[in-house]
């Protein structure tokens, strides 16, 4: 089947694209396997119009909107490999079907890598946090901790202390003077011992367990982890990408576009602070700058 456009992903950043395409009449395929990155969290915020509201709920009412449109298509598949012939490009999908279309937008997201320690997956984003903006509201004044997962956690720790008395868990990691006392000077307590395992009722946290045999008291916990691309399509069209300390991001100009002319990018993917707001702002401009260069390009 041949498309206007292809949009690999389905979450905030692609439907917000293709809501856009659709108005703008421009036939749209959707791939999509149902599994956004935000689906452990059973509430979002920061997100007008929709503070605390469930973010699946926010997803379905969203894709029933833009199925809405007869232009638009949702296949429920993956995309296995993708190439360019000129400017057509060829996505083969998990199935074995093969679709093209000359415009084409990656939204397919990013997914998690969490330490391997007990109790931090059954509490992903219930009490075992990443973004403090989303939940740190929902937790203020209460016992916080930070865990050492990477250089920087220092200064996660440093921000997570603006919602509450916060402990720093070096985890048995090493911390630089200067860092130390940036820390104390924030009122954050500094906790040396290895980590050895998390403690609570279901998905709520009430205390972390050290190696010393010590626990003390925590209500939520923040962590940096890395992360991965859900899709090997960027790196096989040959798009730009840049090492962060978290994982990666698809190198995107003002407009969406990646390094490689007609390939769209917007999201996760594209960048190193993550919300919905931002998602959807991403899909926006991904959307219309298609439909222009659809519309205007030779």
């Amino acid at each position: 089947m041949h498309y206007d456009t292809i949009i690999i992903g389905g979450s905030f950043a692609g439907l917000a694209a293709a809501l856009y395409l659709a108005r703008a009449r421009k036939s749209v395929c959707i791939l999509d396997n149902g599994r956004p990155r935000n689906r452990f969290a059973t509430h979002s915020h920061g997100f007008f119009a929709h503070d605390g509201s469930v973010p699946g709920e926010l997803l379905s009412t969203m894709r029933k909107q833009v199925a809405a449109y007869p232009s638009v298509t949702f296949l429920e598949d993956a995309a296995v490999d993708a190439s360019l012939d000129g400017e057509i490009l060829s996505v083969r999908l998990q199935s074995g079907a093969v679709i093209t279309a000359p415009r084409t937008l990656l939204a397919f997201g990013i997914s998690d890598t969490l330490p391997d320690l007990p109790g931090v997956a059954e509490r992903w984003g219930r009490s075992v946090l990443h973004c403090p903006y989303c939940h740190g509201y929902e937790f203020s004044d209460q016992q916080l901790g930070v865990l050492n997962l990477m250089e920087m956690s220092h200064h996660q720790a440093a921000l997570i202390s603006e919602w509450g008395p916060t402990t720093f868990y070096l985890n048995g990691g090493t911390l630089e003077p200067e860092a130390a006392e940036a820390l104390e000077r924030r009122g954050v307590t500094i906790e040396p011992a290895p980590v050895v395992s998390l403690h609570g009722e279901g998905h709520s946290l009430s205390g972390i367990e050290l190696a010393d045999g010590r626990s003390r008291a925590l209500n939520a916990l923040f962590i940096a982890p890395r992360n991965h691309f859900n899709s090997p399509i960027a790196e096989q069209l040959g798009c730009e990408v840049e090492a962060t300390p978290l994982g990666s991001t698809i190198t995107v100009d003002a407009l969406q576009m990646t390094s490689i002319r007609h390939v769209y990018a917007a999201g996760d993917i594209t960048r190193q602070g993550h919300s919905i707001t931002f998602a959807c702002a991403d899909g926006v401009m991904a959307g219309t700058a298609i439909h222009r260069s659809l519309a205007f390009d030779a």
